[in-house]
């Protein structure tokens, strides 16, 4: 179990470490800027995904005990039942935040049009 939170916790911050120097170069838009988009477009992908995880294992958890507290209990299984769905709609709501959150990262990035426009400008 400590060993999960370490996981999660160096995770968090791998993503915010590759995905924050976007939003600190925010107008600028010279030739050695762009790795912090292509970063920010790592950090995206890396968020989504590792939140994917995060909620597939979470929701396999949930499901692995309704259906055995339903098996011990046959008579408990429509409030077993009831309170996995709650649970499993939270947990899918965490998935759908990490999602907004990912698209919010990546709409930073300018077109790739825009990139060739300003590197010509510049240079």
């Amino acid at each position: 179990m400590k060993r999960r939170i370490i996981v999660a916790i160096a995770a968090a911050l791998l993503v915010l470490g590759v995905s924050s120097p976007v939003f600190a170069a925010e107008g600028a838009l010279d030739g050695q800027v762009w790795i912090f988009f292509g970063l920010a477009a790592l950090g995206g992908g890396l968020g989504i995904g590792i939140a994917a995880a995060g909620a597939g294992i979470g929701m396999g958890n949930a499901l692995n005990a309704a259906l055995t507290g339903t098996a011990r209990n046959p008579e408990g299984s429509g409030k077993i039942m009831t309170n996995m769905i709650i649970g499993m709609a939270l947990i899918e709501s965490l998935g759908i935040y990490a999602l907004v959150i990912s698209l919010m990262i990546l709409v930073k990035i300018p077109s790739f049009s825009d990139i060739i426009t300003n590197l010509l400008r510049v240079g």
